[in-house]
């Protein structure tokens, strides 16, 4: 009979939730597959093995329709899907995105930077999540997308919901807000959809090439993965502006280095997400009886992939813990991986980019003034407060 060893993991604990790599590491180095009773799954924490089910389409299913499961219509999206049902669908979303020009954005990106900075700078600190990642964020994806921005605090509201809504597992009293903001959200993307004076931007692309015999289904999956990508596109960014600044002004040698030498920026902004990334795993379902490194998984249970665990593997990472702006092969997982990882990706390093040069160009660097807050989730690290100062 396998005996596992038994740990103790709570991603809401706040010690965790403050720094959850110490017990992640205890995770991968004693119990890297094991079950968690509040989460009913089992946690995946070593990079090959996150890899491994990732790729595997056949034996673990993001579609919990495939093991017998409902899901709300409100939820299908090239996310929800699975290789070869999600395709097209993803196809035409990638080949809009290829369509635009990132450079263009980028620039925009780090000119709005740029003034957020320049207005932070005029006061004596700021919340660098209220004043810089998320109008930032907000900025991008709706650029991105071409679309009006909506209300910065109301979106901001609505995605927290629906953010804070996939730790329903651990409480469901977080589920019904965040089907009520999904709702507010496919209302205004329906909105857009339905807006033809739009001639540009990734939504005109998509609009404009929907398959002539597209049913109601397949038009649901379009609208949907446009929400997800909405919504999802703008969380991801703002979660990983917020840490990667964060982590600058605990390191300020870093940030010194990245003011002093341009070319190390696009290896940061990766480094920094592998770091401290903003996506902390995903899930899948295991369609029939199968291993996880030779971990018996029964048919049905759920596997909860611990991307922050991964993307500190030694075995994967040389020295995992340091953050090396020049780490070389660094291909974390702090965006997902294959065919459901963020098809935002891009523009969401894009944006990263732009926020660090218009940072290090900047006339002072940012410090820490005050005590950071972190946002209790599981599924994304993010700060609800972090503040910060431009001046001396």
């Amino acid at each position: 009979m396998l005996v596992l060893p038994v740990l103790t993991y709570d991603p809401l604990d706040p010690a965790t939730v403050n720094n959850p790599y110490p017990a992640l590491a205890a995770l991968r180095e004693q119990a890297p597959v094991s079950w968690h009773d509040g989460m009913s799954s089992w946690l995946v924490t070593r990079y090959a093995d996150c890899t491994a089910v990732l790729r595997d389409h056949t034996v673990f299913a993001r579609d919990r329709r495939r093991t017998v499961a409902t899901v709300p219509a409100a939820s299908l999206s090239v996310q929800s899907l699975d290789p070869p049902d999600q395709a097209d669908v993803r196809s035409l979303f990638m080949n809009a995105l290829r369509a635009q020009n990132l450079p263009g954005l980028e620039a925009r990106a780090r000119t709005r930077a740029a003034g957020l900075l320049h207005a932070a700078a005029e006061q004596p600190s700021f919340d660098v999540m209220t004043g810089l990642a998320a109008p930032l964020s907000l900025s991008v994806v709706c650029d991105l997308l071409g679309v009006d921005e909506p209300p910065l605090a109301e979106f901001a509201a609505a995605s927290d919901a629906i953010m804070r809504s996939m730790d329903g597992g651990l409480d469901p009293a977080l589920v019904e807000p965040g089907r009520r903001a999904r709702e507010e959200l496919t209302a205004l993307v329906d909105s857009w959809f339905a807006d033809t004076g739009r001639p540009s931007g990734l939504l005109a692309h998509v609009r404009t090439r929907i398959p002539a015999g597209a049913g109601e289904v397949e038009e649901l999956f379009i609208r949907n993965t446009a929400r997800v990508m909405f919504q999802g596109g703008y969380s991801t960014m703002t979660a990983a502006l917020g840490n990667a600044l964060h982590t600058l002004t605990r390191h300020p040698d870093v940030q010194y280095r990245l003011r002093s030498e341009p070319r190390v920026v696009p290896g940061a902004a990766e480094e920094l997400v592998r770091f401290d990334g903003p996506v902390q795993g995903t899930s899948r379902t295991a369609t029939r009886a199968t291993t996880i490194a030779g971990i018996p998984i029964p048919a049905g249970d759920a596997v909860v992939l611990l991307f922050a665990a991964a993307n500190r593997d030694p075995a994967r990472f040389p020295a995992p813990d340091q953050l090396l702006l020049e780490r070389r092969d660094n291909r974390h997982l702090g965006y997902g991986w294959g065919s459901h990882s963020c098809i935002g990706t891009r523009a969401a390093q894009a944006c990263l980019r732009a926020a660090l040069d218009a940072l290090r160009t900047h006339p002072t660097p940012l410090r820490p003034a005050g005590t950071a807050r972190r946002q209790p989730s599981a599924t994304m690290r993010t700060f609800a407060v972090l503040p910060a100062t431009l001046h001396p």
